[in-house]
């Protein structure tokens, strides 16, 4: 047969797992030892420039394997096509990225294939540039191995002066041929540039134990089976046919046999045995626990990836627990509305959300209910007591696919859901009673009154739909607030440690009511915001005040507004109670001109957190933004600014926006929140009320911001802080000293100290206070 074209490949058979520390290991190997390596690189027509300089870039990738130095190893070229030509000798360039610059720089020559020639140079003249004899010589072939001419005794001949010899397949290489140019054992000696990372590591497994130093700690060399492949298109006699030639006799034809050929692919297989280094890796141990995935990230770190409720630590403990108590029951939707499929997957949120949550001390009694055209509670509410029997219970529940009255479920729930158990019939269970509705379909009967009915019971009902649901929902609610979407089937599990949050705020007062907070509102007032939106913005500002206890000891907030210059509408200081806040708010007037967020928050630094403004040392401080995201670009050094002095800037942009600028304001992803538009806003108020408050919690820096004024200095003590004043006196340097008197040093007299505590702050003296004026 004629062979026309040939492909090769190679392929180790190996996991997934020992084929990625493979890779891993390629690229953290480094020999060091005393050793010559010359390259030998094919530049013929066979070849092409584009393969070519992917050879290149293989070279380059070796080198990264080779720790080149006067001293240790040194790297010299050879390229050849009809003729070898020397690119530079080992002596010229002894540094890695010397090296591996010229070698990026070599150009294309192009020619005949003839590798027998570029071995009897090599044989003449020796490594040009090399040392003497005593430093072993590596000879590294690059070639698709289509040589033309006879290669076995020139190969033979420089293998006979201890030249070790790797013979590295490109392109579609001819293995058989590459077989004769390398060293015995040639399984350890042919590499595949296919993969650079790969081959780097097979080369520095070969030359670990003999030549180079031994594998790093953790490192072994290990053999794995390898099947080198060659497809050759060939052309066949497929048989004889019958065919008509030419006869010498005039008007005749004369019958003959004719050969018919056909085109054919064979793989030749090549099995053979490939030599790795392998590395253990952080993963091996099999960090991560209930089912995450971990990733390593090099020898020794990695991270996990966790299932949502999981993440209380880096090994993926449970991070969510409903530590409240409560009655509990889930009610879920089973009717045709809903499908099979999504009843399933209904079952498998339930499973996951009590996996989540549901410890072995867990105070909650948890039921579940489903409905159709009627209603059943196949899990009565405090029926199991740990979560192993109420999974059982879960996988046994059927589908029943009939009609869907949500609003018979919830007159039903309400009347029978909750039932005491006949023992104690006459004892009240003083528990909150949550429903937690699971439907995708709309209601076939009337929900409003059904739902009013139950909310009278005192049921606490929390709706969780698709998107297309909320308004149904929020109407069996009562309250935006309690009820959750998912955009996607697949988000439905995403919404876990909100549902969490949600069952447990059941019996909680909202927003941060005994939390200590100076809080401030930075409101885009802007024509690029528009009226319409400003006032969206206003209102929210003002619901969301709702969510806090303001007076002097809690919470005090402050509102700016801004457009091109910034406004303060009122300072933390201003307004003592709640109802003086909201109306306030009311009258917020709208700016309309252009916006500069920068301006915006170096006021807030300046003129709003201030002691002076009545900012409170010891009080966590935070500011939100409120933004369509437009000229956020001046504002990145004033939020940076904030957050040095211990103020946090939240970020709460509206629309389409330059995400990496609001990533800078924010400072963090946790601190920047998108919303699509100015109708959802209403949506996300829990979610960032919920943040600050989360934020007012964390360890607060006496002396971040500065409570001295006129350029004092904080000193912080245990609990306590006290001002060092310069020409200034009082607790926080703001009385000048007149007619000439020195300050005191340290302003406050002996054995007084400014003393923080939940509530403000405190001033203890057993000495009495003088203060000139």
């Amino acid at each position: 047969p004629t062979v026309l074209l040939v492909l090769g490949i190679q392929e180790i058979h190996a996991d997934q797992e020992i084929i990625g520390k493979i890779s891993a290991a390629g690229q953290l190997m480094k020999c060091s030892a005393s050793l010559d390596v010359l390259f030998l690189l094919d530049g013929s027509y066979s070849i092409g420039k584009g393969t070519f300089e992917r050879s290149k870039h293989f070279a380059v990738r070796l080198c990264d394997a080779l720790d080149i130095h006067p001293d240790r190893v040194r790297v010299g070229m050879i390229q050849f096509s009809s003729t070898p030509h020397l690119e530079f000798p080992l002596d010229l360039y002894l540094t890695k990225q010397e090296v591996k610059d010229r070698i990026k720089r070599i150009a294309f020559r192009g020619g005949s294939t003839e590798t027998g020639r570029a071995l009897k140079c090599i044989l003449r003249k020796g490594f040009p540039g090399g040392r003497n004899s005593s430093v072993p010589e590596v000879l590294i072939i690059i070639s698709d191995g289509k040589s033309q001419g006879s290669t076995m005794m020139p190969a033979m001949q420089v293998k006979e002066r201890h030249i070790r010899v790797f013979a590295v397949g490109i392109k579609f290489p001819r293995w058989e041929e590459l077989h004769v140019l390398a060293s015995e054992p040639t399984e350890q000696h042919m590499l595949f540039a296919g993969d650079a990372n790969d081959a780097a590591n097979g080369l520095y497994s070969t030359l670990t134990g003999s030549v180079c130093s031994a594998t790093a700690p953790g490192c072994k060399v290990e053999s794995h089976p390898c099947e080198r492949r060659t497809l050759e298109t060939v052309k066949e006699l497929a048989g004889n046919y019958v065919c008509w030639k030419g006869s010498k006799q005039l008007n005749a034809v004369q019958a003959s046999l004719c050969p018919f050929y056909r085109w054919k692919r064979v793989l030749i297989k090549h099995p053979s045995r490939c030599f790795r280094t392998v590395c253990s890796d952080p993963c091996d141990s099999q960090p991560c626990q209930n089912g995450g995935t971990c990733v390593p990230e090099g020898l020794d770190k990695y991270h996990c990836l966790c299932p949502v409720g999981y993440g209380g630590d880096i090994h993926c403990a449970p991070k969510l627990s409903l530590e409240c108590s409560v009655d509990l029951l889930f009610l879920v939707d089973s009717s045709a509305g809903v499908t099979l499929e999504g009843f399933l997957r209904y079952k498998a949120f339930l499973k996951r959300f009590l996996q989540a949550v549901m410890g072995q001390d867990s105070p909650m009694n948890v039921g579940v209910a489903q409905y159709d055209s009627d209603v059943r509670i196949p899990i009565e509410v405090s029926q199991h007591k740990n979560a192993f029997s109420l999974m059982k219970s879960i996988d046994a529940l059927n589908f029943s696919g009939g009609g869907t009255l949500t609003g018979r479920a919830l007159q039903y729930i309400a009347q029978h859901g909750f039932r005491s158990t006949p023992a104690f019939a006459d004892v009240q269970d003083d528990l909150p009673r949550v429903v937690v509705l699971l439907t995708d379909s709309k209601s076939q009967d009337p929900v409003a009154e059904a739902a009013h009915y139950a909310r009278d019971r005192d049921l606490f009902l929390i709706g969780v739909g698709s998107s297309f649901m909320r308004a149904e929902l929020t109407q069996m609610t009562g309250n935006p607030k309690q009820t959750i979407v998912y955009s996607d089937p697949q988000d439905l599990f995403n919404k876990i440690p909100e549902l969490q949050r949600r069952i447990c705020s059941v019996d909680n007062p909202e927003g941060c009511q005994a939390q200590s907070l100076d809080l401030a509102f930075v409101v885009d007032a802007s024509s690029e915001v528009g009226l319409e939106n400003f006032l969206r913005l206003r209102d929210f500002v003002r619901s969301s005040c709702l969510h806090f206890n303001i007076n002097r000891d809690v919470t005090q907030i402050a509102l700016v507004i801004y457009g091109s210059k910034a406004h303060t509408v009122f300072t933390l200081d201003t307004h003592t109670s709640n109802s003086a806040v909201l109306q306030a708010i009311n009258q917020v007037p709208f700016l309309g001109d252009l916006a500069s967020a920068g301006s915006a928050l170096l006021h807030i630094y300046g003129d709003v957190m201030t002691v002076q403004k009545g900012a409170r040392p010891g009080v966590n401080k935070v500011v939100v933004v409120l933004t369509n995201g437009g000229s956020m670009e001046d504002a990145a050094a004033p939020a940076q600014q904030l957050r040095d002095n211990g103020i946090l800037v939240f970020v709460v942009v509206i629309g389409d926006a330059q995400r990496d600028t609001l990533l800078r304001v924010a400072g963090s992803p946790n601190y920047l929140i998108y919303i699509s538009s100015y109708e959802d806003l209403q949506y996300y108020q829990d979610l960032i009320v919920e943040r600050i408050c989360e934020e007012a919690k964390s360890p607060v820096n006496l002396c971040k911001p500065n409570p001295c004024m006129n350029q004092g200095v904080c000193i912080l003590g245990p609990g306590s802080y006290r001002c060092e004043c310069h020409g200034w006196e009082g607790p926080h340097c703001e009385s000048r000293v007149l007619r000439g008197d020195s300050p005191r040093s340290p302003v406050f007299p002996s054995h007084s100290h400014v003393q923080w505590s939940p509530r403000g702050l405190q001033r203890f003296s057993r000495a009495p206070q003088h203060t000139k004026r």
